[in-house]
């Protein structure tokens, strides 16, 4: 039998059919679908509370639909929940990490978890924290770590498994210009040896550099999702028109607001 490293090849890495999650009465996801290809890095945007981080969090388990189903490599996220968690890797928002933990224990700590013999989990743990420029900290607990420390210690523990699937929610905010462009150069290489990387973010600019497709989300509604040539075209807006532009038409913002009068 094959093991989740070799799952089942499907056409879509990701795959959400109907998806909804409602809180009391508000729907905060509301009959979601979507598909993403392997190989593509796909970015999630929406303004905020548009339902960006309940539907990343439904897609990797951590929230559960009220209803519809989730695919990952062709496998069901409710019938075969550490299957996929095996072939996934995550960096949620609001970052839980162990403060108590060094970031040499944490990494060491989160490759065992994922089954790694102890000479592959430090080899790889120090592999990553050399690339994320960690190494010089390595021995300071997670708590003294600065916010975007932080980030690029979680990305690192997301990936010491070689997962097949990243996910990752606003993973470049609070992050430096510097280490931005070393975690963009990253994510292109992961794609380009065949990982699929879903993401979330509002930082438009790096998101149209990085990404293959689209997918906006809007009061809880998947509103557009492609290429961003094909968004365009359906939106009949110019070739040259921005990932900006386009945002801002799809979910009906104004581009230009009135400062109230006393400011003026």
């Amino acid at each position: 039998q094959a093991s989740p490293k070799e799952a089942l090849v499907s056409e879509f890495a990701i795959e959400a059919r109907g998806l909804f999650k409602t809180y009391k009465t508000k729907a905060a996801v509301n009959d979601l679908s979507l598909t993403v290809r392997p190989g593509l890095l796909y970015a999630f945007l929406g303004p905020n509370g548009a339902g960006k981080s309940t539907t990343l969090r439904m897609l990797t388990g951590l929230v559960k639909p009220s209803a519809g189903e989730v695919f990952v490599m062709g496998h069901s996220l409710a019938s075969e929940p550490m299957t996929v968690k095996s072939l996934i890797g995550l960096v949620p928002d609001d970052l839980p990490l162990f403060d108590r933990l060094t970031g040499d224990e944490t990494l060491l700590f989160t490759g065992r978890i994922h089954g790694l013999p102890s000479a592959e989990a430090r080899r790889r743990t120090d592999e990553l924290l050399s690339y994320f420029d960690l190494a010089d900290a390595r021995g300071r607990q997670v708590h003294e770590y600065s916010l975007g420390m932080k980030k690029k210690l979680a990305l690192a523990a997301a990936l010491i498994h070689r997962p097949r699937v990243l996910f990752l929610d606003e993973a470049l905010n609070g992050v430096d210009p510097v280490s931005v462009k070393s975690i963009a150069d990253l994510l292109r290489s992961l794609v380009a040896s065949g990982v699929t990387i879903f993401f979330t973010t509002h930082v438009l600019d790096v998101a149209e550099r990085l990404c293959d497709e689209v997918g906006v989300i809007h009061d809880g509604r998947l509103v557009a999702s492609g290429t961003l040539d094909e968004i365009r075209q359906l939106r009949q807006m110019g070739a040259d028109a921005r990932l900006e532009d386009v945002f801002l038409q799809v979910v009906g913002a104004e581009a230009v607001k009135t400062p109230p009068s006393f400011l003026s």
